[in-house]
């Protein structure tokens, strides 16, 4: 039974002639843009953790917990971008948008690069939080315009695990720089990492500007027939029409349960992620001055890999289970609990600990998951809802992260970080809690929504019969 299911699964031929074809064409040309934007948006973000430890604390004088501040300065511009960002690419076109935004983080990256002390980081980093906030919550908007709930997980995490590439490679990256860069015209390899990663997303942005489709209301895409825009616009459901920005749309989002229980979804998931997000297993490292700067590059790689991993088994096992995205909460609860009793553990072995943060990072699942899920549940509701909820349940989450990172996973806390473990032994419980209530909600509106469609047929077949017997009459 499961192997028929699997394989019906797999090869499913799509309802509308032609629709097999349009779905490569934008799988093509979304997700490789989009996956090439956020692997350089994840780049630039996570080699300040690689030059951190690469030589950047010594040369700029860091000292205390000056690392984190930088990074809840980010978080700050990341979350002032986040609600903006969206309802931009609802009315601008996004192949104008994203790039736009790609060149202005780039330069930054680059400018990094001058940095003299760590409060010129700071300055940049709140910037480039800005710019950068465009990619993540703009992406999930676009893919849940494109893709039905079919396609949309897979879709999701072929895209959340091209940030974690770029996680993972921007270690090999600063390895292989500081290798054969470190002191090249006079600077020093971290500073050339900046460098690098800032001329990466140059050719990439103008890949964006040349074929991204836009969405398919506005697409005017030359590789995209006629026939095929109205297909792509048949295949997700008609959603309200447009209405204006002004305090009745406010009163709606405000009034709207979906923003709340996706909203404090994320804010609770976000901080589940705290141990990768945070590069705890680097800091720990560091702490203890026994590795190498290649070995403190390229060991925290298996985190991420890890994350890839666990993204694309579950956003594709939701997928074949019909949506059913609540699982990877109750996962991520089990993960949180268990990996952070391994760390506490007052005679945990290195090899357990290291264990514990590899295994800590299949969480990353729950970004793919968790957005498909809001973009699944809101199929129906007018776009500009979609967008701001989708915008600020990340938002939400970067705010929170804000100040919760310094909390409990400041640098001088390594390296057992015991606040911040018993935080996450808290945050993972109380996800188990929050995903089943919200899994209450969504699936009570499916059903109120089929038997309002149901109601409403029947009306349309009695109108009819009525009718058809007058006319006889």
């Amino acid at each position: 039974m499961a192997f028929t299911r699997i394989r019906e699964y797999i090869s499913k031929p799509y309802e509308h002639p032609g629709e097999g074809k349009l779905v490569r064409k934008i799988d093509f040309f979304i997700l490789t843009f989009c996956c090439l934007m956020y692997f350089t948006n994840y780049l630039d973000r996570s080699n300040l953790a690689n030059a951190y430890v690469s030589g950047m604390k010594e040369e700029l004088g860091f000292v205390g917990n000056q690392y984190n501040q930088i990074n809840t300065v980010f978080t700050v511009g990341y979350v002032v971008g986040q609600v903006p960002s969206n309802l931009a690419l609802y009315h601008l076109k996004p192949r104008i948008f994203f790039p736009s935004m790609m060149i202005i983080w780039g330069a930054l990256t680059m400018l990094t690069a001058a940095a003299h002390h760590p409060r010129d980081i700071m300055a940049i980093r709140f910037f480039q939080g800005i710019a950068e906030s465009s990619t993540f919550v703009g992406t999930h908007y676009i893919l849940g315009s494109w893709y039905t709930a079919r396609e949309l997980g897979k879709r999701s995490g072929i895209f959340t695990s091209s940030g974690l590439a770029g996680t993972m490679f921007g270690g090999f990256l600063q390895t292989a720089i500081h290798s054969s860069l470190n002191g090249a015209k006079g600077l020093s390899g971290w500073r050339w990492l900046f460098i690098i990663d800032g001329l990466i997303t140059i050719p990439i942005a103008i890949y964006g500007l040349l074929l991204f489709p836009d969405t398919p209301s506005t697409t005017s895409a030359f590789y995209l027939t006629s026939d095929e825009r109205a297909l792509a616009i048949s295949r997700v459901p008609e959603v309200p029409e447009r209405r204006p920005w002004n305090l009745d749309f406010v009163k709606r989002v405000f009034s709207s349960w979906y923003w709340y229980g996706f909203v404090m979804l994320w804010i609770i998931a976000g901080e589940t992620e705290s141990f990768s997000s945070n590069s705890l297993l680097a800091l720990y490292m560091k702490s203890t001055t026994r590795y190498s700067v290649a070995q403190l590059n390229n060991y925290p790689t298996g985190v991420p890999a890890v994350g890839i991993v666990s993204t694309l088994f579950w956003a594709t096992l939701t997928d074949f289970l019909g949506g059913k995205r609540y699982l990877v909460g109750y996962w991520i609860g089990i993960t949180g609990v268990v990996t952070s009793a391994m760390i506490l553990n007052p005679h945990a072995s290195t090899a357990s600990v290291f264990g514990a943060y590899y295994w800590a990072g299949t969480v990353y699942a729950c970004q793919a998951t968790f957005f498909a899920w809001a973009n699944d549940a809101m199929r129906w509701e007018e776009d500009s809802l979609r967008a701001v909820v989708i915008a600020s349940m990340n938002c939400g989450s970067n705010a929170v992260n804000a100040w919760w990172s310094i909390l409990f996973y400041s640098a001088n806390f390594a390296p057992k970080f015991t606040k911040g473990m018993w935080a996450m032994i808290g945050t993972s419980i109380a996800l188990v809690i929050w995903t089943g209530g919200l899994l209450y909600m969504t699936t009570k509106a499916e059903k109120k929504r089929v038997t309002e469609a149901q109601v409403e047929a029947g009306d349309e077949k009695n109108f009819e019969a009525d009718a058809n017997a007058d006319a006889k009459v």
